[in-house]
């Protein structure tokens, strides 16, 4: 039976895993200053209980990161400025994807128990709609001209598709197969998704919500994880089975290389500034790579328990792991590169 990374009861599920990264270097702890691509800049502690997080939205235009802590049913409001939890809010059943859409003024919710996608207002963090249904809704990405949310739905082996205006749902595009991450490519205006048993990226068109094309990502087992850099036509995809990344082609959707990562990759971050690209890993490695060209180099690897979750803000180039338990309680590590002060 497939492991989903987000399955619903799935916290017995995440023993630790203090496993070797790839053939040969083996992980480093956190706080080893001189070894690790990154260093702790502070713990900030988190409401809740300690259980398992997902994914994370990041709002720089307002300075606030929005947390899905999934297995507490809460989505966690925090302050990027002034480091700080402003609001936990309660009523997102098993909340999985989240995305903060400022031009919207909206947050965007997978409520996966409920078969939901929550809309919030960013203002006044009240829910104003709950939309589906959405047999398991994940991952979600908004295409900005057709003014569409775009919502993984991962055991319904399709990708749905939410009116922003009217906060409906519009339709259901079938994949073939579990759907992984949901991303939106500003270079090419289509949505991406990367589809499980068929180990492919499909491409849909906004406007239309169809599939427009299907590329196989050669040398990936159960594409999940996506990360994109736009300004250089890249697309970075994780597989979960085989522990690989890819890197792909934008410009003709090829695979140009792969590259081990941790056991079971799950979220993954991109810094366009500093050019690195961060893989986390349901085992508690991280990855950290460095693009050269149209290639990456590991920049290094290290372990945190339950740090598959990963978030960087372009503009500081803070890095943001919430972790579901460090003695007892869950914190929000906040980490920064090596060598930058």
């Amino acid at each position: 039976m497939r492991k989903h990374r987000h399955g619903l009861g799935h916290v017995g599920a995440l023993a630790i895993l203090v496993s070797i990264l790839g053939c040969t270097t083996a992980a480093v702890p956190s706080d080893n200053a001189e070894s690790a691509p990154l260093k702790q800049v502070a713990d900030v502690p988190l409401p809740g209980p300690a259980v398992r997080f997902d994914y994370q939205s990041l709002d720089a235009s307002h300075g606030r990161l929005y947390i899905a802590h999934m297995n507490a049913d809460q989505l966690v409001v925090f302050d990027t400025k002034k480091r700080e939890v402003v609001a936990n809010l309660d009523g997102f059943p098993n909340i999985h994807g989240v995305l903060a859409v400022p031009e919207l003024g909206k947050v965007y919710a997978s409520t996966t128990g409920e078969h939901k996608v929550a809309v919030v207002d960013m203002q006044t963090l009240k829910t104003i709609a709950k939309t589906g249904p959405v047999k398991y809704p994940d991952g979600i990405a908004y295409a900005p001209d057709a003014k569409r949310v775009f919502v993984s739905d991962e055991h319904g082996d399709a990708d749905a598709v939410i009116d922003a205006t009217s906060n409906s749902l519009v339709t259901t595009i079938p994949l073939g197969g579990g759907a992984g991450n949901t991303a939106y490519d500003p270079g090419s205006g289509h949505i991406l998704v990367a589809v499980h048993e068929k180990n492919e990226l499909v491409a849909i068109d906004p406007a239309t919500a169809t599939i427009i094309g299907r590329y196989p990502v050669t040398g990936i087992e159960s594409p999940h994880g996506i990360a994109l850099d736009v300004g250089a036509r890249l697309a970075f995809v994780a597989g979960e089975d085989n522990h690989k990344l890819a890197v792909v082609d934008l410009t003709n959707m090829r695979v140009l290389a792969t590259y081990p990562v941790g056991k079971d990759p799950d979220v993954l971050a991109f810094d366009p500034g500093l050019k690195r690209l961060y893989v986390s890993a349901e085992s508690g490695n991280v990855t950290v790579f460095r693009e050269k060209g149209k290639a990456l180099v590991t920049e290094g690897r290290f372990f945190m328990p339950h740090a598959h979750t990963v978030c960087v803000d372009p503009e500081t180039h803070l890095v943001y792991f919430p972790l579901q338990t460090i003695d007892g309680h869950p914190v929000l590590r906040i980490m920064e590169p090596s060598g930058t002060h």
